[in-house]
Order: structure tokens, then C-alpha cells, then sequence
């Protein structure tokens, strides 16, 4: 589902042999020993590359695949932010709707090192130095600020400094940069909550077992408006340092790292991810800023 914003094709270069070239020996010719090709191969063919099955892009992503960035849990229907960025990807690289494959991977095992089973993974991967020693990283597709969410008359409901969470009860999903966040800038007096999945982290906010969890923000404004009985955003984390940012995981010196980084370069040039990011993530600003 990628109709709006795609390149034209890519012409092919039509190469014009002279009879003086034609009769010319094998190394003064591009087939020749020691010759100097006429021509550069390009490093990222249409439709061409070093994939894990020939002629299909397998996009990675968990279960399920949480809103705005996917909808219904389907990445393959082309609805929300990265599933609307994954198609926009696989399209630059050559590779049409028809010709990609999603699997499921858990969260924290595709930041694992070690084989993967995709080509590229999608999934609110923050881009850190420690994954980086593990795994590969395109170039940023979205910029992420951290939010505090909770329901109604807990007891961080209202506060508005990171002071005034520091002895709650607080959560998030394991392995993310949502529980760093929790321990690097908010220092709570108390062990934060971890979760295996943003389901069973909601469940306990919902039931009370902790005050308040840590999200990033298109999550928090989704998670507090269509998830949470009387949902609540407490505020946004300072942002400290680097600014966090999203990029597409792929194996650790994958052949197609480079490829991926070119495309998503294209589209933030071209402003598809501001369209994209418009159309999903609207409303995904003016939460208050935690002082």
C-alpha cells in the first residue's frame, strides 16, 4: 500500500560499443583481465539485493504491533506510521507491496546479536552505542521524546516535575529505551516495573500495580485516548543529550545497511516522512514538558 509518494523508476544506461572498442584486447575492454570497468555497479539494484529470500524484502516487526504505529495489528495492511514507512522503504529499494513478507519478532530479540530472520525490523527501535555493538541501524526516521502516562487521581496525576515522580511506582516494557529513561532521568527511590509487552504494562496501571508507566509520546497520546479508562498524560521527560531517535534494525553488518539509510534518507528529503508522519502521529504534540 504505497500509492502516494514513490520514485519514478530508474532508467537503465544504455552502454554504446565502438568497432574500435569491440576489437580492442580483453584488458583494454570492461570484460578483460586487470580492466577498468566502464560503468559502476550499483550498489543497491531494484529489487536486487542480498535478501533472505531472492526477490522478497521479510520486514520484521513484534507482536502485536502496537498504534499509531500500526493499526488493527497488521503491519502488512499498510496502516499506521511504520507500516506506512516500512512500504514507503521496500518501495525506494525496489521491492512493490507484492514483494514483502512480515515476520514476528519479539522486542528484545531482535536487538539481540546473532542471526536474524528478517532483512530490516520496524519497531520503535531506539538507536544507542550498546545496540550498536550488536546490531545495524538506518538513519533516523523519527526523533522520540519520553512521556510519563497514568490514569486519573493516581497519585502522579497532576505532578509536573520529575522531582515529584521520584517515589512512585513506575513501569515499562523490558529492553526499552522507555525503562532507561526511568532510571536515567526520572532516578526513582523504588525498582520500576518491568513488562514483557505494553499489554501487560497498561493491565497494571489500569489495576493499580504501578502509578504510572513510561512511553514515547505518539504511544502515550494513543495509549491515554484509546486504551485507558480515563487515561491521563503526566508530562513529557527532559530531553537530555543526543536527541533519542527511531531507526530500522538490521543484522549487524548487513549487506543492506547502507541501502535502507539511502532510503530513508530520500524520504525525509523529499518530506514523505513529514506526510507520514502528519497523517498518523497528528496531535502527537503539546503534552506539558516535566520541569
Amino acid at each position: 500500500m504505497v500509492a502516494r509518494h514513490t520514485l519514478p523508476a530508474l532508467g537503465g544506461a544504455v552502454l554504446v560499443l565502438t568497432a574500435a572498442v569491440a576489437c580492442a584486447p580483453a584488458d583494454e575492454t570492461t570484460g578483460g583481465p586487470g580492466a577498468s570497468p566502464s560503468a559502476s555497479v550499483d550498489p543497491c539494484p531494484p529489487g536486487g539485493l542480498p535478501t533472505l529470500a531472492k526477490g522478497t524484502l521479510t520486514i520484521g516487526t513484534d507482536n502485536p504491533a502496537y498504534e499509531p504505529w500500526f493499526v488493527g495489528n497488521k503491519p502488512e495492511n499498510g496502516k499506521g506510521f511504520e507500516s506506512a514507512v516500512a512500504y514507503q522503504v521496500a518501495e525506494r529499494l525496489g521491492y512493490p507491496a507484492s514483494r514483502v513478507t512480515w515476520t514476528r519478532v519479539p522486542f528484545n530479540n531482535a536487538i539481540q546479536p546473532g542471526p536474524k530472520s528478517f532483512d530490516m525490523d520496524i519497531n520503535q527501535f531506539s538507536v544507542t552505542d550498546e545496540r550498536e555493538e550488536a546490531v545495524d541501524f538506518s538513519s533516523p526516521y523519527y526523533l522520540v521524546r519520553q512521556t510519563v502516562i497514568t490514569t486519573k487521581g493516581s497519585v502522579v496525576d497532576g505532578q509536573t516535575s520529575v522531582a515529584g515522580l521520584r517515589n512512585a511506582k513506575l513501569g515499562a516494557q523490558v529492553g526499552t529505551t522507555s525503562l532507561q529513561a526511568i532510571n536515567d532521568a526520572i532516578k526513582p527511590s523504588r525498582q520500576p516495573q518491568v513488562f514483557n509487552s505494553n499489554d501487560d504494562a497498561k493491565q497494571a496501571l489500569q489495576n493499580g500495580t504501578v502509578d504510572g508507566l513510561v512511553v514515547d509520546l505518539p504511544t502515550a497520546f494513543y495509549m491515554t485516548s484509546a486504551e485507558l479508562t480515563d487515561g491521563v498524560i503526566v508530562g513529557q521527560l527532559p530531553q537530555v543529550g543526543v536527541p533519542e531517535r527511531f531507526g530500522i534494525l538490521l543484522d549487524k553488518d548487513s549487506p543492506l545497511t547502507e541501502c535502507v539509510t539511502d532510503a530513508v534518507d530520500e524520504l525525509r528529503q523529499d518530506g514523505t516522512l513529514a506526510v507520514l508522519e502528519k497523517t498518523w502521529l497528528a496531535g502527537s504534540d503539546g503534552a506539558p514538558e516535566l520541569s
